[in-house]
């Protein structure tokens, strides 16, 4: 599946249309930006994520939904699994490390890593997958 553009219109349905999206916030004028949307192209379209929905999201064009998401660099990847966000960065990745994410989230049983995250005393859900 190739990346989507989403908007602030669409973006709450691709979440609830997909169990594990993938989102790219992004801006024109980012260098990294530009050197990760590429490699996040990529991955879209390998046959062994064609379960996962991937979305591009133009800080720019969408500002309010970057502010709700409190995108404070880009490019920021954002994981959304069955409605949660589970892992949420600023930094452009290597295709390696985008494959390793791909990975963990596939893997990730949510609803186990939250009731972890909560006897923990760990109340923020956007860090459900181990950082890099």
């Amino acid at each position: 599946m190739a990346v989507q553009d989403i908007t602030s219109d669409t973006f709450e349905q691709a979440v609830k249309d997909h169990d594990l999206s993938f989102f790219d916030f992004n801006a024109t004028w980012c260098g990294p930006c530009r050197a990760f949307g590429p490699i996040f192209e990529k991955a879209s379209e390998q046959a062994d994520n064609q379960d996962i929905f991937f979305g591009s999201i133009d800080i720019d064009k969408n500002q309010d939904l970057a502010n709700q998401a409190n995108i404070q660099a880009v490019p920021t990847l954002m994981i959304v699994k069955e409605g949660h966000i589970v892992y949420q960065e600023a930094g452009a990745l290597r295709a390696a490390d985008l494959d390793d994410l791909i990975a963990q989230a596939k893997k990730l049983d949510v609803k186990a890593a939250l009731a972890e995250a909560a006897a923990n005393g760990n109340e923020d859900p956007s860090d459900l997958i181990d950082e890099q």
